[in-house]
């Protein structure tokens, strides 16, 4: 018996073959992600003579959160990536809902990253050096700080677009995944798209500044497909309440109408915790 085809972590050809995998083949659970807050599961997925490494997230395994009452976190993952897909950045890696092992979960291509890629850095200068942009001053020890950076990256600058629309409230360094292939993926969105405001992220660089022509032609074609019969909104139904819905159609608009990148609200902690 010949070894099944590997899939490859992400190309255009191949994210319908890895949605199509990830939501038919059979899982197989090899170990436990054991930095999670909530059950992950580390799976190999096989189909039709395809394999591939993938991430299984049962509900089963979700701890409630005060916070976040409606619906569950596997929706709100898919959810994340239904956006990403509409904004044709590809900032998600492909994720499915579906059933396995544990009951239905989310389901997400594993993505291979490269370490030693530099997005995030502590500094000692009072200004950020060429190619970065100032986050916040952080307190590293012995009555001392720093200064939080992250990359002046296109990649980067698109995943705060994206956090902007879906609400995310857990942008970490650690959900930053730069790959071989030189692309940038964002994982862990299980707390998105709340009806309030609750952006919390360490991409605040651009607050404040215009948006790009890029992102504001995106953010428009995001507002046809969110109308009541749009394409992203039919696929987003099921997945996050009525209410989450049209607080998402809001912060389109919203940042059609203002025209530059969100800054704190100051109404909620603008850093996650911990930050990576």
């Amino acid at each position: 018996m010949s070894a099944p085809e590997r899939i490859p972590p992400r190309s255009v050809t191949t994210d319908v073959a890895a949605a199509e995998l990830l939501a038919l083949g059979e899982l197989t659970v090899r170990g436990r992600i054991r930095d999670a807050s909530n059950a992950a599961l580390y799976c190999t997925v096989t189909h039709e003579g395809r394999e591939a490494a993938c991430v299984y997230k049962p509900v089963a395994g979700e701890r409630p959160l005060w916070d976040f009452p409606d619906g569950d976190l596997a929706r709100r993952e898919v959810a994340a990536y239904e956006v990403s897909e509409a904004t044709g950045w590809g900032l998600v890696p492909p994720t499915v809902l579906r059933d396995g092992p544990y009951g239905e979960g989310m389901c997400q291509l594993w993505i291979e990253t490269v370490p030693e890629t530099e997005l995030l850095a502590l500094v000692e200068d009072e200004e950020p050096g060429p190619g970065w942009k100032a986050v916040v001053f952080a307190e590293v020890g012995e009555g001392r700080t720093a200064l939080l950076v992250h990359a002046d990256d296109e990649r980067l600058r698109r995943l705060a677009v994206l956090d902007a629309v879906i609400n995310n409230a857990d942008r970490k360094g650690g959900h930053l995944l730069p790959s071989a292939d030189e692309r940038l993926y964002g994982i862990d969105h299980g707390v998105t798209f709340h009806a309030e405001n609750k952006l919390r992220t360490l991409l605040w660089g651009w607050a404040g500044d215009p948006l790009t022509g890029e992102a504001l032609a995106v953010l428009d074609a995001l507002r046809q497909a969110l109308t009541d019969d749009g394409p992203l909104a039919v696929r987003l139904g099921p997945l996050i309440t009525p209410a989450e819905l049209d607080a998402t159609r809001g912060r389109v608009e919203a940042l059609l109408a203002a025209g530059k990148h969100p800054e704190p609200s100051g109404e909620w902690p603008a850093i996650p915790w911990p930050p990576v």
